[in-house]
């Protein structure tokens, strides 16, 4: 008998939802064929079946959030389908990744009061082995961004009184709410008057909820201002027009624009390290690696994959890098790692045919380039008309940490390298 449990996608993810399960119970499965899809607050993954055999339990219907390490079903040889009972979870002690010995959950205090700060009234959290309060690495980052004692939060949902991400959310959202005299805060507030006629309700994804709650926390942290500059792409659109048969069959993959973009965002964030930066507090953390995440749209929401040290590789290697990241991340294969610790992002909705955006900064980075799509336009150059392939990029960026003159001259940096591209790409 095997049991399959939740596993760990990433040192911070302490949980996981079964989004789908990809088999039923009775059905016979192959060593590392996907047996059920899972969504973490970091990344979208199909999960393997660890063994040959036959599906003869699940514990977790599609929907349920479990820790990690707690058995979600069991591969046998078939004699015991429907026969199994749901063995007690063993969530990871965060000491040396060994399970911790069972305790009964602590009762969960009821939410505070909209009037009554929640800090006021909630007991102390629960404290582990080493008189460390019981946490996930990003449940100690939300709480220092945001300047959270967990010792206020309380005991939070997770065995043996652990905090879980949603705990300080929640807690976050009730201090929230104090402060806006019981005004509903957040992501996903009370809106009645939604619900009128004939309608049916969807309820969002994990991903999809995700993606809500840290866009409200983006706009809420950072005062974006964006600035947009239009670009002449008539260089690279020839370089990639002349190349593209033959890098396609050199190299077995095709040329788009994405990559002369990126090179050239590379070379301005190294010239303007401001730009490749983070805010924590009244800290300024400027980056000496060049991680661009790049979105890619899936059907089911949005992804951030990251191109790590993106200005040490060439333009080969940098298509090949979108290429692969991006066929991943719609296969559901990105691992945790490889959409953490970017350092700027592109948004490329050009490639939907959008001309002009304003992207939202991507925490806790500072900024984000949007490209829009290449279009032959009729312009004027030294007083006569002429057709040339034209883009608007666009920079929103925080102006807490970035002036306005800093991001048009970050901009300039790439339209002079995208205007004056010469270097062959074969």
């Amino acid at each position: 008998m095997g049991a399959v449990v939740m596993p760990q996608m990433g040192e911070s993810i302490v949980e996981g939802t079964i989004t789908k399960w990809l088999k039923a119970t009775g059905d016979k499965v192959e060593r590392d064929e996907a047996l059920f899809e899972i969504s973490t607050d970091k990344v979208d993954s199909e999960v393997p079946a660890p063994e040959s055999g036959v599906l003869e339990a699940i514990f977790f219907p599609e929907g349920d959030t479990v820790e990690i390490n707690t058995v979600v079903a069991v591969i046998g040889d078939g004699s015991k389908v429907g026969k199994h009972t749901a063995p007690a979870a063993q969530p990871s002690s965060g000491l040396g990744g060994q399970p911790a010995p069972l305790a009964p959950p602590p009762a969960q205090p009821p939410p505070s009061p909209p009037d009554v700060p929640a800090a006021a009234s909630a007991p102390p959290a629960a404290k582990g082995p080493l008189g460390r309060i019981r946490s996930s690495p990003l449940v100690r980052r939300i709480a220092r961004e945001k300047g959270i004692d967990l010792a206020q939060v309380g005991p939070g949902s997770g065995a043996g009184g652990r905090i879980s991400k949603k705990d300080i959310l929640a807690f976050v959202e009730r201090q929230e709410r104090a402060a806006t005299v019981g005004v509903a805060a957040g992501a996903f507030p009370a809106v009645p008057e939604a619900r009128f006629g004939d309608y049916e309700e969807e309820p969002l994804s994990a991903m999809r909820a995700s993606i809500a709650e840290h866009m409200v926390r983006t706009k809420r942290v950072s005062p974006h201002v964006s600035t947009v500059h239009l670009v002449d792409c008539t260089a690279i659109a020839r370089v990639r027009s002349a190349s593209k048969e033959q890098f396609l069959q050199q190299n077995g993959t095709k040329l788009t624009f994405m990559p002369f973009f990126l090179k050239a965002a590379a070379s301005a964030l190294k010239a303007f390290p401001t730009v490749n930066a983070s805010l924590d507090g009244r800290q300024l953390i400027k980056h000496r690696e060049v991680n661009i995440g790049m979105a890619v749209a899936l059907d089911w929401g949005l992804i951030v994959p990251v191109i790590r040290n993106a200005d040490e590789l060439s333009l080969l290697g940098l298509q090949r890098a979108v290429n692969d990241l991006a066929s991943r991340a719609r296969a559901k294969e990105l691992k945790p790692e490889e959409i953490s610790q970017g350092t700027f992002s592109v948004s490329n909705y050009g490639s939907y045919n959008s001309l002009l955006a304003t992207p939202a900064i991507n925490q806790p980075q500072i900024a984000i380039l949007g490209i829009g799509a290449v279009r032959k336009t009729p312009v004027v150059i030294n007083d006569a008309i002429a057709i040339r392939s034209m883009s608007y990029l666009t920079l929103s960026f925080d102006h807490r940490a970035i002036d306005g003159a800093t991001a048009d001259l970050f901009l300039e940096h790439i339209r002079e390298i995208v205007e004056g591209w010469n270097t062959p790409v074969l």
